[in-house]
């Protein structure tokens, strides 16, 4: 950081670096980038899926397909946040919006899917879907790819 070491020679020896603040972030491009985390939450999910269809077209997808389903899982199963729910919180936040507690699916798949809450044994439910839609689908791909 050339201009970080050129003001730091300026103010001297034990120059107060905290002197330097970042501009406020403009609330508008805040939200936008909320709400682009969001629709790439969306696909991400989207992706580890029903991405595995894309592997009849593309011999690549599921070097980067079936990780991602793997990180879906681990997810499920581990109860844990996705960070792409804190990316979003946190553009949220600086856009003056509330964010969320709960993790994606609670806040914006369960209450279509499963409107009384989500539970572990509906996370378990949602881990083994993941599970069951890649095996199913990777299956037609090598029946298909054996022929």
């Amino acid at each position: 950081m050339p201009w970080l070491n050129r003001a730091l020679r300026r103010g001297g020896r034990g120059a107060n670096i905290t002197a330097f603040r970042l501009p406020d972030p403009d609330p508008m491009l805040a939200r936008l980038a909320a709400d682009a985390t969001l629709v790439l939450h969306f696909a991400f999910i989207a992706f580890a899926l029903f991405g595995a269809v894309l592997a009849l077209r593309w011999r690549w997808v599921p070097f980067v397909q079936l990780p991602a389903a793997a990180w879906g899982i681990y997810v499920e199963l581990s109860g844990r946040l996705c960070p792409l729910t804190n990316v979003e919180n946190h553009f949220r936040a600086l856009a003056g919006q509330g964010g969320y507690s709960e993790s994606f699916i609670e806040r914006y798949l369960l209450n279509i899917v499963y409107p009384e809450g989500l539970t572990r044994e509906i996370q378990y439910v949602l881990a083994a879907i993941v599970v069951v839609a890649n095996v199913v689908i990777y299956g037609v791909v090598l029946r298909r790819r054996g022929r």
